[in-house]
């Protein structure tokens, strides 16, 4: 099955220049065109921009999702290289996601104090 630009953007939620840009810096590989030169997108493509949005979302250089493409299109002789990618990437993904829930967690204290300050004043509230 094939998309048109606009049903890429409502599928994916990325915008037109967007997408052109992807394409064009070779982000997004494998985009077919029509006889007119239309973009015909296809399932791919959509698995394609679900994965570069991952790696985006969670912090890799578009210049590194560039390289992890460049690699995926020579070939199974990159697979290993591209495995240390994915695995240098989840490394710091997984830091990240640590210091984040060690900041809830002070929040989540935080919430707590309050929570009790809270109570002590509507109980002293109703004793008056």
């Amino acid at each position: 099955m094939s998309y048109s630009m606009k049903e890429m953007n409502e599928k994916t939620g990325l915008s037109a220049p967007t997408l052109r840009y992807y394409e064009k810096e070779g982000i997004l590989p494998f985009v077919e065109r029509d006889e007119n030169g239309k973009r015909l997108y296809n399932d791919t493509n959509i698995e394609w921009i679900r994965f570069i949005l991952a790696l985006r979302s969670t912090g890799m250089p578009l210049a590194e999702i560039k390289r992890y493409v460049e690699l995926y299109k020579q070939s199974e002789s990159t697979i290993k290289e591209r495995k240390n990618m994915m695995l240098q990437h989840k490394e710091a993904v997984e830091e990240e996601m640590a210091k984040t829930f060690k900041y809830l967690e002070q929040i989540n204290y935080k919430l707590t104090l309050y929570n009790s300050l809270e109570a002590k004043l509507t109980q002293k509230e109703i004793k008056i």
